[in-house]
């Protein structure tokens, strides 16, 4: 599907050689190929072949965007080199079910986002990530290559 080529795609299925990273361009890509996927495992070959090649369309004319799988691999890049240094989750940020877990002030200062839509005071991130920012989504545009 590079290059957004649909009938090199196409071909590409026929030859079962088929990946491209759609992304948060297209939301519903996933809903496509997981469809596709149903179709074809209730359908069977051959007669899913029209499914196949209506779904890599799709996917080929997409936009396409790797912020997601940028992010992921950045996420788990920084988990990795801190070893032994992660933080556990904020305090603020625990669910606090029990009797002893109040006690030990999980939840306290929690601010809940649909009760304060505005605040943009209450941190998610552990101290040490402050500012951090994972997912590097483009501005104006819905396509990244």
């Amino acid at each position: 599907m590079r290059g957004s080529d649909v009938d090199a795609s196409i071909y590409r299925l026929a030859r079962m050689f088929a990946s491209e990273d759609v992304g948060l361009a297209d939301p519903l890509a996933m809903a496509q190929a997981v469809a596709c996927y149903q179709a074809c495992h209730v359908i069977g070959m051959p007669e899913c072949n029209v499914n196949l090649a209506q779904c890599v369309a799709y996917l080929a004319l997409a936009p396409k965007s790797v912020c997601v799988y940028r992010a992921i691999g950045a996420a788990q890049k920084v988990v990795r080199e801190s070893a032994g240094q992660n933080e556990g989750v904020p305090l603020h940020l625990r669910n606090a079910p029990t009797k002893l877990m109040k006690e030990l002030e999980y939840g306290k200062g929690y601010i809940y986002p649909p009760d304060y839509p505005c605040s943009s005071s209450q941190t998610y991130l552990p101290q040490s990530l402050s500012g951090y920012k994972f997912l590097n989504w483009p501005d104006g545009s819905a396509t990244d290559r």
